[in-house]
């Protein structure tokens, strides 16, 4: 008869408190009658939250240490749980675990799992396998020692695993069943319960091309601009260095720009040299007498010389300052690249200012003096 009672009442049927013999045997007779009118299978059973999702941190098949996060609403705010118990499984109702799943180093994360109260207090995790899922531990029974716990979040509470191994099968669809109790033998006092779908999927391999790039341009210097440590004396272009006349009285003094850019990780070095030194029929301009690795100052006035300077302080040989420090130095062109400009890294846009002197003597043949200066710039990709 209690039986009847009990389930009259999860029909909606009023009970009342007090019933003679003849009236409860006819109020037996009309619940098992209502009862027989239930579909093949019903069970009366906790209430199905709403809302429901199982979001995974990785979806790859046999992907490891991936978290499942479930979240539902419509969650039962008045009764005490004792257990949590999910399963992954093949099918809706079953046990069976995918081919591949393993649940074996996973964990609960009961500080994000507000279905619990974000508390681990009294909680542990016992795991076990399903139908012909040995070792695979597809289902998991999270117990309440103590009193248990009246989730404070109704509405997307969320139970989060963790360190989980994904099926190895893609796009197959397979099944999370959470369901909660009121009994740590997480089989009595059904209280909430969801059934949520899952699929693994292969990710999408994306690839893009960056092509290397670089910009290299000789730009123009005008009279009378600071180069260096020195002034300009004549103007330049992008394709020439006119010293015009120069006479033993005053050395003149021409500079050029030279603007660089590159994605190359390695930045780049850049090298001028000349192809030969200046020359007048037989006759050529004496190269200055400093070099490359060991630039001194320029001849005074007077003196038959030509050289070079560069204005980075920073060049990637030998040592990094050795044009700009203590003074400007200068070095003899040669026909062998030598270092002027350096950068170590991509940049946007480094401008150097390459300086040209020259200066003759009372005896310098008389002529024009020519040659070709070549710079050269050249990325670390």
């Amino acid at each position: 008869m209690q039986r009847a009672i009990r389930a009259a009442r999860v029909l909606g049927i009023h009970v009342p408190e007090k019933l003679g013999r003849p009236v409860r045997l006819i109020f037996a007779w009309a619940v098992t009658a209502a009862m027989a009118l239930l579909p093949v299978g019903h069970v009366l059973a906790a209430g199905t939250l709403t809302s429901t999702s199982v979001s995974l941190s990785d979806s790859r098949p046999s992907a490891a240490s991936v978290n499942y996060t479930f979240r539902g609403s419509s969650v039962d705010g008045a009764t005490a749980i004792k257990c949590v118990k999910v399963v992954w499984a093949t099918t809706a109702s079953g046990d069976t675990a995918p081919a591949g799943f393993s649940g074996a180093s996973g964990s609960v994360t009961a500080a994000s799992s507000t279905l619990i109260n974000s508390s681990a207090t009294n909680w542990s995790l016992a795991k076990s396998d399903g139908t012909s899922s040995a070792g695979q531990n597809n289902i998991y029974q999270y117990t309440n020692s103590a009193a248990g716990i009246t989730p404070s979040t109704t509405s997307g509470a969320t139970f989060i695993l963790a360190g989980i191994t994904n099926p190895s099968t893609p796009d197959i669809g397979y099944f999370f069943q959470l369901s909660t109790y009121t009994n740590t033998n997480c089989i009595s006092g059904a209280v909430d319960n969801a059934t949520v779908q899952f699929i693994s999927t292969n990710g999408s391999q994306l690839s893009l091309t960056v092509d290397p790039s670089l910009s290299f341009t000789v730009n123009a210097v005008g009279s009378g601009q600071a180069c260096d440590a020195t002034t300009t004396t004549q103007a330049s272009t992008s394709t020439a260095i006119t010293f015009g006349s120069v006479t033993p009285g005053s050395n003149s003094v021409v500079c050029q720009d030279l603007a660089a850019a590159t994605n190359a990780s390695g930045g780049y070095s850049i090298y001028a040299r000349y192809t030969a030194a200046p020359t007048s029929g037989i006759n050529t301009i004496a190269d200055h007498t400093g070099t490359n690795t060991a630039p001194s100052a320029f001849s005074a006035p007077g003196t038959e010389s030509y050289g070079y300077t560069t204005n980075d302080s920073s060049l990637g040989t030998g040592t990094a300052n050795r044009f700009t420090n203590p003074s400007q130095g200068w070095a003899a062109m040669t026909t062998a690249n030598a270092e002027i400009g350096y950068e170590s890294a991509s940049v946007t846009n480094t401008t150097y200012r390459i300086g040209h002197q020259a200066g003759v003597s009372v005896t310098t043949p008389a002529g024009t003096y020519t040659t070709t200066i070549i710079y050269t710039c050249t990325p670390v990709y």
